[in-house]
């Protein structure tokens, strides 16, 4: 073999390395990226985490407020109690009580039908006897300002009522005339005042309680849903199609080709 053949045969080994170089770095960026991906969709698909906030900010009575400018969303607490069904006991009681059903332990368990149906008659009827034996710590209970607050404005309609009826009759108030049916109006409630805010505290109490069977329906659901997605271990078995899907797409190997650098030699 002269010196130009061995120069020959040295660059088509280098070229041969540069080669299974550069495939080997593709095939491990791409197990690398197929291995993130498969990474952060497991944690997406158990991690429960956001759930439990958005939960969280729902028994706290919050709402979602677009940003028509930016197009962001953010949670907004109420401006009023009326909204606020739970006190700060009872969102902790109830958030504390689910994240022990709504976790990823439950979410990779296997449960047939009747099991299933078991636990959640168990979780509901527990939930309903806790909730009603604690009521009074549970639910967010009246304000004096709250209830100050509903009783002018039970009297400021009392007052356009009166003035409007006037006005039908044809008899126009005057600034003076409006102060002075406000006036009487006040006057007649003060010897009952107390009593007309005892009963406005209690009206919201009972419309507070009203919401008792409509907050433990959407909470059973929401364990429920988190049961069903166990049901006969549907979401482990789905996550390890994804993985065997993976280890597939990420598992590159390079095929031999039909010929290589030293193939000359050997049809020598």
């Amino acid at each position: 073999m002269d010196e130009a053949e061995l120069e020959r045969v040295s660059q088509l080994v280098r070229g041969s390395q540069l080669a299974a170089e550069e495939e080997k770095l593709k095939s491990t960026q791409q197990e690398a990226m197929f291995g993130h991906q498969e990474k952060s969709m497991i944690t997406e698909q158990l991690d429960l985490g956001d759930e439990l906030d958005r939960i969280d900010y729902l028994l706290r009575g919050y709402t979602i407020e677009h940003n028509p400018e930016t197009g962001a969303s953010k949670w907004v607490k109420p401006e009023t109690n009326d909204m606020i069904l739970l006190s700060d006991y009872g969102v902790h009681l109830i958030r504390n009580t689910i994240a022990w059903y709504m976790n990823k332990n439950t979410l990779l368990s296997n449960y047939d039908d009747e099991t299933i149906l078991t636990k959640m008659e168990d979780f509901a009827e527990a939930l309903n006897d806790t909730i009603f034996m604690e009521y009074e710590k549970v639910f967010q209970y009246p304000t004096l300002e709250d209830c100050k607050r509903l009783l002018m404005e039970r009297l400021q309609s009392k007052k356009d009522i009166r003035i409007f009826s006037l006005e039908l009759l044809g008899k126009k108030q005057t600034d003076k005339e409006k102060q002075i049916i406000e006036d009487k109006i006040l006057k007649d409630i003060e010897p009952i005042i107390e009593r007309e805010l005892g009963k406005i505290k209690e009206q919201i109490i009972k419309n507070k309680l009203k919401r008792f069977m409509l907050l433990i329906r959407t909470i059973q659901d929401a364990v429920h849903s988190t049961y069903l997605r166990a049901w006969k271990g549907q979401e482990r078995t789905t996550l390890r199609q994804h993985i065997s899907i993976s280890e597939t797409k990420g598992g590159y190997q390079l095929t031999p080709t039909s010929s290589g650098p030293f193939d000359w030699l050997k049809r020598k």
